[in-house]
């Protein structure tokens, strides 16, 4: 890196000098607890050690440049600066990696803003020519901090009141083919599914209003549908209309019209970055409306293990600016997942304490201040011959949304609805009865299905599929990826 060591050379000569030597490796420095703390992999150059690599980061992230300027002696600069603390080399990583733990002070920050946040925390440090590889792997965050965010809109103990719908996991759907149906047809399908015994049913992440599909006939058509199947069922029936946009002035326009159709729920994308998450977040805890959010374009972000953000991070970060929902894994789709990994998920975003757990990658005690938590959902290749497994890994406070393993059905969209909800309750019922529903499950499910055609369908169709291949991320305490059993 630039810069020279140079033990004897004064700190506020001008020129470049080491990020250590300008005060960003402090290794006795004892975090307060309102500081917000970072656990970075960093995998330094060649020739780079990691302590310097670990100051760069610290420094970039706060206050430092490139060289030495005299205006830090303007401000409070030892309180600023961020402190890397801590390096502690990952085992057997190739190329060697570290976990850099760095301090910030929380008022480096502005308040209730997760885009302030993330300039600082992963502005312009992933580019950083001295690192081959840099990774956000988790954050504490403060209670100090934590009480200038709103968070989740309702949270899982409201939105079960609102939905009336408790002791279970809640059942989904995605509507499919995602694109291309035209709106009578895509609300044909969500009718279908919903009085056939779902919970609810939901737009995908990229049907917006394209020319085959506008939203406001969607919107019309699937709140016909949901009206509908709460006169036939007797329960009440949402389906995520996602307004999703080019513009705030288009999403609060979509939002809105939702709302007088009486929708209960509707959904927002990633991509719409965290500055609009959150202003919708704001709308819809002041219409009373559930916000579901789609994590598209999570694995940009998330899939490799040695750079980008780990998804523990974006779900502390969605916590805190506030959704209701969001994807969150299944261990058992098709979708990337560690068992142990996507635990720590699920605890992140649903328990209000969560105790630091290596083999769950969780780095540091979090305590959300009894802030609500956010209901996970778990969707991507999952069907109702894997419900032992889901309710086992994931418990009951989750959506379990079975795209495919709904309206792939082959006796139609409604049986494979009613498939999924007896599957549920078949083994809520075995769990309630005190008996080991994930070693009997598929004997649990057999018996079900003999009074249960749906069900006996979908168990022949799909039972013996599985999505078995190597996780390419899991918790570095773990030298293998922890089996599906």
């Amino acid at each position: 890196m630039a810069g020279t060591s140079d033990p004897a050379r004064p700190r506020w000569m001008a020129g470049v000098m080491p990020y250590k030597e300008m005060g960003y490796w402090k290794p006795d420095y004892v975090p307060e607890d309102s500081d917000i703390i970072a656990a970075f992999r960093i995998t330094p150059q060649d020739g780079v050690e990691p302590e310097e690599a670990a100051a760069a980061v610290a420094g970039e992230s706060s206050t430092a440049t490139w060289t030495v300027v005299w205006t830090d002696r303007l401000t409070a600069h030892d309180n600023y600066q961020a402190k890397a603390y801590k390096v502690i080399p990952v085992p057997n990583s190739s190329p060697p990696s570290w976990i850099a733990y760095i301090a910030y002070k929380h008022d480096l920050f502005e308040e209730g803003s997760i885009a302030n946040l993330t300039s600082s925390i992963i502005g312009n440090v992933f580019g950083f020519k001295a690192l081959k590889a840099l990774r956000l792997e988790d954050m504490h965050i403060p209670r100090e901090y934590i009480k200038t965010f709103q968070g989740p809109p309702h949270g899982i103990i409201t939105e079960r009141e609102m939905v009336n719908k408790y002791g279970r996991p809640l059942l989904g759907a995605t509507t499919k083919p995602k694109l291309g149906l035209s709106p009578r047809n895509y609300g044909r399908v969500v009718y279908e599914a919903l009085r056939g015994g779902l919970d609810f049913v939901k737009d995908d992440e990229n049907i917006n209003s394209q020319n085959f599909n506008r939203w406001r006939d969607r919107y019309l058509y699937c709140m016909e549908a949901v009206h509908r199947a709460e006169e036939v069922t007797g329960e009440t029936k949402g389906h995520y209309l996602n307004v999703t946009a080019a513009t705030m002035e288009d999403m609060y326009e979509r939002a809105e019209f939702a709302k007088e159709l009486g929708s209960v729920i509707i959904m927002i994308d990633l991509t719409i970055g965290f500055t609009a998450m959150t202003s919708m977040s704001h709308w819809a805890r002041a219409n009373g409306l559930i916000l579901h959010l789609h994590r598209a374009g999570y694995a940009t972000y998330a899939r490799q293990k040695n750079h980008g953000v780990n998804f523990r991070v974006l779900s502390k970060w969605c916590r805190l600016l506030g959704v209701d929902h969001i994807h969150s894994g299944t261990v058992v789709g098709k979708l990337e997942g560690d068992p142990n990994a996507i635990q720590g998920y699920y605890n992140t975003l649903r328990e209000d304490k969560v105790p630091a757990n290596a083999v769950q990658g969780i780095y540091f005690d979090q305590d959300w201040a009894h802030m609500p938590g956010v209901m996970p959902v778990a969707s991507g290749g999952i069907h109702a011959g894997q419900m032992h497994q889901l309710l086992h890994y994931l418990g009951e406070d989750v959506v379990l949304q079975f795209g495919g393993g709904t309206i792939g059905h082959p006796m139609g969209v409604a049986a494979g609805a009613t498939a999924n909800r007896v599957a549920v309750e078949a083994m809520i019922q075995a769990r309630n009865e005190g008996r080991d529903y994930y070693k009997e499950g598929p004997d649990i499910l057999k018996k079900a299905a003999k009074t249960c055609s749906p069900l006996a369908s979908a168990l022949e169709v799909w039972g013996d599929i599985t999505f078995d291949f190597e996780s390419t991320d899991v918790p570095d305490v773990l030298e293998l990826p922890t089996p599906v059993s």
